[in-house]
């Protein structure tokens, strides 16, 4: 196999036989803060530009807007509002489910952004955008440092 720069990408090449491919996920560096706080205090964490004044969660390490650096963490509470949804009756084997499960797209307060999460203690049908949700955390003795410590986010009575 030649080691030279392919130029013209008509002239792609195959590797024949097998190959390694060994890799390790890391958070990063706004994950590791981000789970960990959610881990060690069930609080979720979102980094703030101090320029635009947006506060992003999942954090980032720059600005979107004016790709400031982002320094400043601050806890965002644990609610937020449906912002879409659906309801899987169906695993990814596709067999049927026992309980259907609700996944949302949930916008965490006077933030920006959010993330996909299960929600639980309601029944499909009572689900409806704009929804205020709450998140419900793991025992911490549980937690793990992972997306995963939201158990899920339940309707605020």
């Amino acid at each position: 196999m030649s080691l030279e720069k392919i130029g013209d990408p008509r002239e792609i090449r195959h590797w024949m036989g097998h190959m390694e491919c060994d890799y390790s996920y890391t958070y990063g560096v706004a994950g590791e803060v981000f789970f960990s706080k959610i881990k060690e205090n069930a609080e979720i964490m979102g980094t703030e530009c101090k320029n635009c004044g947006l506060i992003y969660v999942p954090p980032r390490l720059f600005c979107e807007r004016c790709f400031e650096r982002l320094n400043e963490w601050v806890k965002v509470g644990k609610r937020g509002k449906v912002h879409a949804c659906t309801v899987a009756y169906i695993d990814v084997d596709g067999s049927r489910l026992k309980k259907p499960i609700i996944w949302a797209m949930v916008k965490i307060d006077n933030v920006h952004g959010g993330f996909v999460h299960k929600l639980g203690e309601v029944d499909p049908k009572d689900v409806k955008i704009g929804m205020h949700v709450e998140a419900v955390f793991r025992d911490k003795k549980d937690r793990v440092g992972s997306m995963l410590d939201i158990k899920y986010f339940k309707p605020v009575k």
